[in-house]
């Protein structure tokens, strides 16, 4: 829900009002019902907003609490706002709108910085206090919802998109190398605080940043679950660990029920959001809009997984749409898609999520979707070799199954002014796997995916292209309570019948065996993985282009390659290389960036 922007000043002028204004504009998909802007002292605040939660002006953003001297911009939907408004009443607190963005405020009041702990949700907030004139930011567990920074001496700036942060101007836009040796590295995921520009930075998830008048700041992070067996859990069988998921599962979705406009579900026909759906229906949602979107066939690959959505469509009565998208359509679309993203992203369901959102936006404002259950329950096909290791081992085999390309390969890619000298992208592994609070390699791999890799990659995919049109898009693995009990589970339990085995003995009980036993499946774009014509042409376009000579990111010798054979050259990992390449040159010139 929605977009939030704005300026602190630390050298005692005011804040560009101005440029505070342009970055909001610039969010205005994010939020089409409303704009709002407030400035006082040092710091200026702007809001796009999405109605969902008090539909009236009275929830309208910037939302000032003047009787606590308090005044809030806030992306995201607290799911628990109704039972902490009422806890917030019986504290003597009185509220004068139904939002959840006022029970921020009113909590912010009540427990300071510590009010993220009682938080059930997805949200990205800036909260500016009218006496001190200090401000506070902060992410969600997961970093569901996003937040750029661009700082300097005399300033900070703040947006949940990277493209509102360039409106404002005066950001430094040369590469940052170590964000391209992450992105070249690990599929395009470049980890927090990174960004792929050296004058933009993100704040990592579950963190709160206290910045003062004059610009000193204090930054910590409020949560990080245990990657180990718990003695709460001591004693559970296969059978207990079961229907624990299911019902934390069967919480979180009801959680993302809450809103005052419908709320619907995109229907993969996977597991996950066939769970998704089944467990809505068990719930007594009736008329319950499903959304598919497929694409046509290129060099024998199939696009479309219709039969499985139609099927758990049919199965609980919903009303389902179905979009297919023919291939001369995925290059038309593609620029819209590069254009919504806040970083540059190569996996080819960004341009399907795009689609999609578009056609659900005109429908609905809201939806449910399955991601992170893969990375919470092990059910990539990396899994089972990290957890075949010992702990020593941890980081080379990670390296060895999880990047697309080693090291020793960036030489050959890369011009000699954006190499690093070091191995930077396994440099972090290796500092994350040895930190504590994993017990075995497969509980560090899944705590560095879970906390690191999908944040970057398919959870700022989906918000990223539902929010540029209007849609938002709730995410129930991503539930933190279920993401501690995940994080607890047997790993044994997670591997098991080839994946999210405990996941699949929770679907049994409630969906056809057809749909659960399926093999996996994924959100195929044949057109842009195979580079059929269309797409083709545009990557040619783009590393042809005067911006991409000038920048000289890659080696002249490399790409050649890459354009003589273009569905030949593959990442280890199966991404197509020239989309890579043509990917982040495409995402700068769409951005203006030179």
């Amino acid at each position: 829900m929605c977009g939030l922007s704005g300026e602190m000043r630390f050298d005692g002028g005011r804040p560009d009002v101005a440029a505070v204004e342009r970055m909001t504009d610039r969010l205005a998909a994010r939020g089409p019902d409303g704009r709002g802007m407030w400035s006082q002292g040092a710091v200026a605040l702007g809001h796009r907003r999405l109605k969902i939660i008090d539909l009236s002006e009275r929830g309208a953003q910037p939302m000032t609490d003047a009787q606590n001297g308090l005044t809030g911009v806030f992306n995201g939907c607290i799911y628990n706002y109704q039972e902490l408004r009422r806890k917030l009443e019986g504290l003597g607190h009185r509220f004068f709108s139904t939002s959840d963005t006022e029970v921020l405020l009113k909590a912010y009041r009540q427990w300071g910085t510590g009010c993220v702990e009682h938080l059930f949700g997805m949200f990205a907030f800036a909260i500016a206090e009218h006496d001190t004139g200090r401000l506070v930011l902060a992410r969600d567990r997961l970093g569901i919802k996003p937040l750029y920074l661009t700082e300097g001496a005399d300033r900070l700036r703040f947006a949940s998109t990277l493209p509102a942060l360039l409106a404002g101007g005066g950001v430094d836009t040369s590469l940052d190398p170590v964000a391209v040796h992450q992105y070249l590295s690990w599929h395009a995921t470049v980890a927090a605080p990174r960004t792929v520009l050296a004058g933009v930075r993100k704040l990592p998830p579950a963190t709160v940043r206290v910045v003062e008048r004059d610009g000193r700041y204090q930054e910590h992070r409020y949560w990080q679950p245990s990657y180990t067996r718990r003695s709460a859990y001591a004693g559970m069988d296969a059978a207990d660990w079961r229907d624990a998921v299911l019902d934390a599962l069967r919480t979180a979705v009801r959680r993302r029920m809450v809103a005052d406009v419908p709320v619907g579900v995109l229907l993969s026909g996977g597991l996950d959001s066939s769970l998704i759906v089944a467990l809505l229906a068990e719930e007594g949602q009736t008329d319950l809009s499903t959304f598919s979107v497929g694409f046509e066939s290129e060099n024998g690959e199939e696009g479309d997984e219709f039969s499985y959505s139609d099927l758990v469509a049919k199965r609980f009565a919903t009303d389902h749409h179905q979009l297919m998208i023919p291939s001369d359509r995925v290059s038309t679309g593609l620029d819209g898609a590069v254009e919504a993203m806040s970083e540059p992203m190569v996996s080819h369901d960004t341009v399907a999520f795009h689609m999609l959102s578009e056609q659900v936006a005109k429908e609905l404002t809201v939806v449910q979707s399955g991601q992170g259950a893969d990375e919470i329950l092990a059910g990539y096909h990396w899994y089972p070799a990290m957890a075949a290791v010992e702990r020593e081992q941890e980081p080379e085999t990670y390296a060895d199954v999880y990047f697309d390309r080693p090291h020793a390969d960036l030489a050959r890619m890369l011009q000699p002014h954006m190499l690093v000298g070091h191995d930077a992208s396994g440099d972090f592994v290796r500092a994350h796997m040895a930190v504590d609070g994993a017990e075995t390699a497969l509980d560090a791999a899944l705590r560095l995916d879970v906390h690191v890799m999908m944040v970057d990659d398919p959870v700022k995919r989906v918000d990223n292209m539902t929010m540029a049109w209007g849609l938002e898009a709730r995410v129930p693995f991503l539930d933190h309570e279920l993401v501690e009990l995940a994080a607890a589970c047997p790993p044994e339990l997670k591997l098991a019948q080839g994946g999210k085995g405990v996941l699949k003995d929770a679907g049994r009980q409630v969906l056809p065996r057809e749909v659960v036993d399926r093999p996996k499946g994924y959100f195929p774009v044949p057109a842009i993985r195979h580079m059929a014509g269309p797409v083709l042409e545009r990557v040619r376009e783009a590393l042809s282009a005067p911006e991409a000579r000038q920048r000289g990111v890659f080696r002249e010798p490399y790409v050649a390659e890459l354009l003589a054979a273009p569905d030949a050259h593959r990442t280890k990992r199966g991404a197509n290389a020239l989309w890579q390449v043509a990917l982040l040159e495409i995402w700068l010139q769409t951005h203006g960036i030179r």
